[in-house]
């Protein structure tokens, strides 16, 4: 009688990991990475070699040494006397202000744009494609460029708000002064304030002289955290935490009687009153801007170089972002849209509740580069004078040091943490929003 016996197991032969198909990929990888790695050892090594050759040392001591010049739009306490590694923090925030701004404008510009082109008002939709055909054709430094030379040549010098008949007043009930040097607003103050708290205090700051780094509101705190600021936050969050719970409570109800709720006013007063209340006992009021001497002083400035970088950035990128909307609109079926007015809605409604919620999972993915796009782009804020991180590590501190392949690496580096970070955050939302498939 036969009987069946299982196959003998071949053994294993260093040529299998060429010729059998169940090694030759993971054999082509590893010799692939130690290829490269070969080739990163050689181009460090050279370039140490050259350095040496060259008598410059490597390290980033330099950090640590005062950087000399002044930054002229800053976040937080600067003085030519901080150190170089403060110098390129504040050059940071200050990229980090613009790309943020920049974003936020060119996404409702992008979005109102895009909807307009699709209108069925010949002109509208005509205007919409000639703003999306200059801006885009154009190179974004001209834009900077011509934007700045506008806000220089056009708007009022602060000399003209003096006098009992000045040339130029301020607007908004004589609150915002718009001059050709920048634009100046209230800044916030509380007259019954908590304080603020100082976390990494600059030593090498000329208010270190006097006083002790631990008192609260110190000014030779590296980082002034404002306690009313945390506390305004605090309570405007937890409005909004108690806002989304009364409209998944309405949802829960409407799901279960077919009946939605009237929530509005609910969802609102619990944002409002709150924070309005808490800013009252704080002691919320506006301080407005003076013109003192030659120019105006108290209140926020912002410089001309700021608003010129922020406004061209946000036009260039959202005429790229009214097309991807456009897009996104058009990749919906017309049937969806002859459904829902079948229903009674409307064509705004039918926009905001049927149409874009579909159309983000177009628009989101092709959104995200434009942002990329868009923060390094900022870069180019060294063409009328912004300090940003390029002006800053990578202009001043290196002509000053010579430490230019320590700078550039940095340089790439925090540009690259910003680019993950942006692309993490958008794909997370991503994820939020894309539909469900049953």
């Amino acid at each position: 009688m036969a009987t069946l016996t299982d196959p003998r197991k071949e053994s294993f032969r260093l040529g299998m990991l060429i010729y059998d198909t169940r090694y030759r990929s993971l054999t082509i990888q590893i010799i692939a990475l130690f290829g490269f790695m070969v080739f990163a050892a050689w181009l460090i090594n050279n370039t140490i070699y050259n350095l040496a050759a060259q008598g410059k040392s490597t390290g980033f001591g330099f950090l640590s040494d005062p950087a000399g010049y002044d930054i002229n739009q800053r976040l937080l306490d600067y003085s030519s006397q901080s150190t170089h590694l403060r110098a390129a923090f504040i050059g940071l925030l200050n990229t980090l202000l613009v790309a943020a701004m920049g974003c936020i404008t060119a996404t409702v510009i992008g979005l109102f744009v895009g909807v307009l082109r699709l209108s069925n008002n010949w002109l509208v939709a005509k205007l919409m494609t000639v703003y999306v055909e200059m801006f885009r054709n154009v190179p974004v430094l001209l834009w900077i460029v011509f934007t700045m030379a506008i806000l220089i040549e056009t708007l009022p010098a602060p000399k003209d708000f003096r006098g009992d008949d000045p040339a130029a007043s301020m607007v908004l009930f004589d609150t915002v002064a718009i001059t050709n040097r920048g634009v100046y607003i209230p800044e916030p103050l509380f007259s019954r304030g908590l304080g603020d708290f100082p976390v990494m205090a600059d030593r090498t700051s000329p208010a270190c002289e006097v006083g002790e780094i631990g008192e609260i509101g110190d000014a030779c705190g590296r980082f002034q955290v404002s306690l009313d600021l945390l506390a305004v936050l605090l309570v405007f969050g937890a409005g909004l935490y108690a806002s989304n719970r009364i409209a998944h409570r309405a949802e829960r109800i409407q799901n279960e009687t077919g009946d939605r709720p009237t929530t509005w006013y609910l969802r609102l007063g619990v944002i409002i009153l709150p924070t309005l209340a808490l800013l009252i006992a704080l002691g919320f009021h506006l301080g407005r801007p003076e013109l003192k001497g030659f120019n105006f002083q108290d209140g926020v400035y912002l410089r001309n170089s700021l608003i010129a970088l922020w406004l061209a950035l946000s036009l260039y990128t959202a005429a790229f972002i009214a097309e991807i909307v456009r897009a996104g609109i058009l990749a919906i079926s017309s049937g969806q849209t002859e459904a829902a007015a079948a229903l009674g809605l409307r064509s705004g409604r039918i926009m905001s509740l049927v149409i874009l919620p579909q159309a983000l999972r177009v628009i989101i993915p092709p959104l995200i580069s434009q942002y990329l796009n868009l923060t390094k782009n900022s870069s180019l804020a060294i063409a009328v004078g912004y300090m940003d991180i390029t002006g800053t590590l990578g202009g001043i501190t290196m002509n000053q040091t010579g430490r230019e392949l320590e700078c550039v690496l940095l340089l790439m580096l925090v540009y690259l943490l910003i680019s993950l970070s942006i692309s993490a955050v958008m794909n997370w939302y991503n994820q939020r929003v894309k539909l469900v498939e049953r």
